[in-house]
């Protein structure tokens, strides 16, 4: 043996770290069986709490009665706004009736000119008023984070208390995590400059959501 591997032996024993099969072991067992720290009470009432945080943050909200209403719902929000009718979507919700609301959209990655991005979302979570999104093929993330605009829909019955509940509800629902997770919580904002709040400094500068049952 030599004197390098019998000092790394002597210090591998002098803190309890000779077994490595069974730390690997016990370190496996935590993360299979991850435990939860203190918990905020939220109540039963996810949306009403959700949106009161989101709207806290500079987000905007409506609560419509279906998700076939969306396309109305967002067109009178843009042309209230004086904003483009033209939009990118994720092809989660492409299928809508945008046309019949006088939207046009393309199903796509967002690009420099898109002034307006529609999406989907994995879940909403009440305690930060905060967005889980997940990349991938049919929900790149350029859509909401490239144009000056996102909108996004949220169904109510994927609303969440908790971070801790929005990782469970990712482990229960995907094989493996995406490439990005992202979480929105209201406009870009930076306060560098003097320390005054500026919002859309890398990013969207308005978030719109619109809540639906389902």
């Amino acid at each position: 043996m030599s004197a390098r591997e019998e000092i790394l032996q002597r210090v591998r024993a002098g803190v309890g770290k000779t077994d490595c099969a069974a730390r690997r072991a016990a370190a496996e067992a935590l993360l299979s069986a991850p435990g939860r720290g203190p918990q905020p009470v939220i109540g039963d009432e996810l949306a009403a709490h959700f949106k009161a945080k989101a709207e806290s943050l500079a987000s905007s909200v409506e609560v419509i009665a279906a998700q076939a209403d969306a396309p109305m719902a967002i067109a009178r929000f843009l042309a209230a706004g004086q904003l483009a009718s033209t939009a990118v979507v994720t092809s989660d919700v492409a299928a809508l009736d945008w046309a019949g609301a006088g939207l046009a959209v393309g199903s796509r990655a967002a690009v420099d000119a898109d002034q307006v991005g529609i999406s989907g979302c994995f879940c909403a979570i009440a305690e930060t008023g905060t967005l889980m999104l997940l990349s991938g093929p049919a929900t790149p993330a350029s859509v909401s984070l490239l144009p000056e605009t996102h909108i996004a829909l949220v169904p109510i019955s994927r609303i969440v208390a908790t971070m801790e509940d929005a990782f469970a509800l990712l482990r229960q629902e995907r094989d493996a995590a995406p490439r990005a997770i992202n979480f929105i919580s209201g406009p870009s904002r930076t306060g560098d400059i003097e320390q005054t709040i500026v919002l859309g400094a890398h990013g969207p500068c308005r978030v719109h959501l619109v809540l639906f049952p389902g």
